[in-house]
Parts: C-alpha cells; structure tokens; sequence
C-alpha cells in the first residue's frame, strides 16, 4: 500500500512546500520561510531537492535593487503531489 507514496514529500518541509505551491502562482523565497518556520538553509536545500526533480520552478528577478527569488509548482510537481496526496487517502479506512 505504502509503495505509492513518493519518497520526495516524506520530508515535513517538502510537503509544507508543495502544499504552498500547488495552490499560488508564485511565491517568494521570505514569505515561504516564514510560512513554514524555517531557516534559510533549511528551506533552501529543500527546494533545491524539488527544483532536481523539476518539481517546482524558480524565477530570479530584481525588485528594484533587491533580488527576489520565487517559486512555483511545475506541472509535475502538482500531478506528483495530488498523486501522493491520493495515496494517503487510500492507507486511511473509510467510516
């Protein structure tokens, strides 16, 4: 039963991540920290685990002076989360 479930989210963060991700268009690297009570390191070799498996998308880009970093859901990555999201369901038993 468990074999559907994708090794990617077992992480609590990832899947605070893509729980963000897959219900906005973008957002920024400050506001997903603090969203999910992180450090910026934490955070960062997170995603870059989810950016490898072309999971989320990141755009770099100035505002004004400051650089900004922002991210969103790939295709994918929403189809393997709603996927593993489903697998969850299954394991729990209906009432």
């Amino acid at each position: 039963m468990i074999e559907r479930l994708n090794k990617a989210f077992e992480s609590r963060v990832r899947l605070g991540i893509m729980a963000v991700l897959v219900v906005n268009e973008w957002v920024d690297h400050a506001r997903l920290k603090e969203l999910l009570n992180v450090t910026d390191g934490n955070l960062a070799s997170h995603l870059a685990a989810l950016e490898e498996l072309k999971y989320v998308q990141v755009r770099k880009r100035f505002i004004g002076k400051r650089p900004n970093t922002s991210y969103r859901s790939s295709v994918t990555g929403a189809s393997a989360f709603r996927a593993h999201l489903e697998a969850i369901e299954r394991l729990i038993p209906k009432t």
